[in-house]
């Protein structure tokens, strides 16, 4: 039995057994033949009183390799350790069928599965009983089933077209949805989709430049496309490099910034250009991190630099008096 499997159809080819009948001589041939595993060559031994009169004699015994009976006139298979008549064969080689549980001899014509053995006649649908020899089948929880049978009660159908999606065909599944492969296209340009990544919206599935072309915000500043993550700033989007400062140019994705004439800037370009300076420091007074600051006048200063010009004394929420560009407490002023 030789057996030829693709991934969904099994076919047997059945070769005829060699029955060699002949006679032993002097220098005892073979036959040289193609034979499958399971299809031995079988032999039948002559006696010495059954040779002809020309045939030199020969008296050595000729057993069994398993039960040592003499194989002169029956039925024999060769193996590499010794002769087997063919109950022992039988017996010692053949295969068990994973249906009927019985021996499969060596005249039958055997199935073979997923390391699993079957006589042809048992090789049989498990819902239909239809045979499996030469037709397309599947295994479902380690039952045989026909295309047909399979379909009926496990094959799912295609969103699309509605057909069945046979078992081996080319699908693809999407949130508990089956198309056939070719079904499942783009809903602008109406190419498949195949491997290629794609965009659901609503029922619908878009292929990515059509996805684009189509829905994606654009830039407020290159006016291109954003595919992935982008900013919002004054309701408008931006791609996260597109995003500088108005100033220095650096990018602002992530970090501190105000603007100014609706542009955008990070906090040292705004305190140099725009921000009041701090009259005891001159750096500017941004107002970020919530800092606050004392004002009178037209100066200006840091909460933690609003102290006495002389003695340093914090003067936040307490009497000062202004002496030139000086500020002073109370005992400073009396100095005076």
């Amino acid at each position: 039995m030789l057996l030829i499997r693709n991934p969904l159809r099994v076919y047997l080819v059945d070769i005829k057994p060699y029955v060699i009948v002949g006679k032993r001589n002097k220098e005892e041939t073979t036959v040289n033949a193609h034979c499958p595993e399971r299809r031995p060559l079988l032999w039948i031994h002559y006696s010495p009183e059954e040779r002809d009169k020309d045939t030199i004699a020969m008296s050595e015994p000729f057993d069994c390799d398993n039960c040592k009976e003499s194989l002169y006139g029956r039925k024999y298979i060769q193996m590499e350790e010794g002769p087997y008549c063919i109950p022992c064969y039988d017996s010692h080689f053949a295969n068990t069928c994973d249906e009927c549980k019985e021996l499969i001899g060596h005249d039958a014509r055997e199935l073979y599965y997923e390391d699993r053995h079957y006589h042809e006649h048992c090789f049989r649908c498990f819902r239909c009983d239809r045979s499996l020899a030469d037709e397309p089948f599947t295994c479902q929880d380690e039952e045989l089933l026909c295309n047909d049978c399979y379909c009926s009660e496990f094959s799912s159908k295609c969103v699309s077209c509605d057909k069945t999606v046979m078992p081996g065909s080319r699908k693809l599944e999407y949130n508990g949805q089956t198309w056939h492969e070719h079904c499942f296209i783009c809903s602008s340009c109406s190419q498949p989709i195949g491997s290629r990544s794609f965009i659901p919206d609503n029922n619908d599935h878009y292929c990515v430049p059509c996805y684009e072309s189509k829905f994606a915000p654009r830039c407020t500043h290159c006016k291109k496309t954003l595919t992935k993550g982008g900013v919002t700033y004054r309701d408008e989007p931006w791609h996260k490099e597109c995003f500088l400062c108005t100033g220095c140019k650096a990018p602002l994705a992530g970090q501190q910034f105000t603007s100014q004439d609706e542009n955008p800037y990070c906090i040292m370009c705004f305190g140099n250009l725009y921000a009041k300076k701090c009259a005891a420091c001159s750096k500017p007074i941004t107002g970020f991190g919530g800092s606050k600051y004392v004002s009178f006048e037209d100066r200006h200063w840091h909460h933690n630099c609003f102290n006495c010009s002389r003695c340093t004394t914090p003067l936040v929420g307490k009497g000062f008096f202004p002496e030139n560009d000086d500020i002073l407490c109370r005992d400073c002023n009396s100095d005076l």
